[in-house]
């Protein structure tokens, strides 16, 4: 297989180059430019790779879809102490590039960070950790981006743990330690001699403040004036997160908010962004309401963990005919780690506290360690008892690897369908 030097080669990318353009910010300004043309908005489908196999399954669906695909990481996910996938920053793009080549995959491969900011890492918040101690981390991560070839950096400064609970963080103070982490990203950037590159702000939690309208465009015209002052007017922000009716419990998408928000940003050459997209009942809504683009990552979790459990069943009537010597306990083991790790307790509800994970009902158990098994898929129990999975399948003339595969791209297609994504790779060279 050959090497890629870079993550792809794609028309898009090429032109950005040319255009000393950062390449997000080229593609979606060509997005708009052939929506005028066709008549026919798209919003960037933003995966978040809370597994190799939703890296390998995004990049498949894309292929077929012959669209571009983003990959938003967390730092959660992906960082210098590597995360929960085990990847560095440098080591996750090069995943990307290695799986990228192994099916021949020529589209646009976006590389972002998603919520980079302090306390927005678990560890920053478990460990205890002060504002400088995070912010230092914050900026060797970003570091760590920009010099492992990263398009997008997500700068997330709104997360403030020393404030009483309920406190939303001033916007004075969100717009202060916005800029001081993209000044520090320009001059690391620019030290390295490496391209422009795209930044998105803001967030979709209550906690940043700014999901009051009247917030938003104060947050907007003040980030303005900070960056000029430290002389960054040459850098702005592609997309700014909106809260659009979406969060982890809700699933109904609000197209009139969305419009109302797009007006708002479009005017700075913003693209409004939606997170907390998973299993949204009208995700057709999203571009027909000038949406840029949406984050998609628990649901892919749960197709995963849907699809293990489809192949444990198989595995279970094998063993019962004794066609299998060993099973693999897989849904156990996932049980298990998930409630080890500790991270399902962050999302229980007030009256849930200080309760086991076993203790629960079944169907909110059920919901803690779909949602929480990405944090768990690359620990070592839980990798040798899927290979166990996989390998007595197998013997048995199942492809089970493809069964999990074709589960996470089912739920992608419907993303690249409502989304207008599809052939827009042969659509984009009406504009290129």
């Amino acid at each position: 297989m050959f090497p890629r030097e870079t993550v792809d080669a794609s028309p898009i990318r090429k032109e950005a180059q040319k255009a000393g353009v950062p390449v997000c910010d080229f593609l979606m300004r060509k997005m708009q430019e052939l929506a005028g043309l066709e008549g026919k908005p798209q919003t960037l489908l933003a995966v978040c790779p809370n597994s190799r196999t939703v890296i390998r399954a995004a990049l498949r669906a894309a292929k077929r879809a012959r669209a571009p695909v983003k990959f938003a990481a967390t730092l959660n996910q992906v960082d210098i102490d590597r995360g929960y996938t085990g990847l560095t920053q440098g080591e996750f793009v090069e995943l990307v590039k290695q799986e990228a080549e192994a099916i021949h995959f020529e589209g646009l491969i976006i590389i972002a960070l998603d919520h980079g900011g302090p306390w927005v890492k678990d560890r920053h918040t478990i460990e205890g950790w002060d504002l400088k101690t995070c912010m230092d981390w914050v900026k060797r991560s970003f570091e760590a981006a920009i010099d492992a070839g990263y398009d997008l950096l997500h700068v997330d400064p709104t997360v403030d743990r020393t404030l009483p609970p309920g406190t939303t963080l001033p916007v004075e103070t969100v717009i202060e330690r916005t800029v001081e982490l993209i000044e520090h990203a320009e001059n690391h950037r620019k030290k390295r001699g490496l391209p422009p590159i795209s930044y998105e702000v803001g967030t979709e939690e209550v906690h940043g403040g700014l999901a009051d309208l009247g917030v938003f465009e104060r947050f907007l015209a003040g980030l303005k004036d900070a960056l000029k002052a430290r002389g960054l007017e040459g850098v702005w922000p592609i997309f700014v997160v909106g809260k659009v009716g979406t969060d982890l419990h809700t699933t109904l998408f609000d197209p009139q908010v969305a419009r109302v928000l797009s007006e708002k940003a479009r005017p700075y050459g913003s693209f409004i962004k939606g997170h907390y997209t998973d299993y949204v009942e009208n995700p057709e809504d999203y571009p027909k309401s000038g949406m840029g683009a949406a984050n998609v990552g628990p649901e892919f979790t749960e197709e995963e963990y849907n699809a293990l459990a489809e192949l444990a069943h198989i595995e279970e009537e094998l063993f019962a005919r004794k066609l299998v010597v060993e099973k693999s306990e897989i849904l156990e083991v996932l049980t298990q780690e998930v409630r080890k790790s500790g991270r399902w307790k962050k999302w229980l509800l007030p009256e849930e506290m200080g309760k086991d994970l076993l203790e629960l009902p079944r169907e909110r158990k059920m919901w803690l360690v779909k949602t929480g098994c990405r944090y768990i898929w690359a620990q070592p129990e839980v990798v040798a008892k899927r290979a166990l999975l996989y390998e007595n399948l197998k013997r048995n003339g199942y492809f089970p690897e493809d069964i999990v595969l074709t589960a996470i791209e089912r739920a992608l297609d419907k993303y690249f369908r409502a989304f207008n994504l599809v052939d827009l790779d042969l659509r984009l060279q009406k504009v290129l």
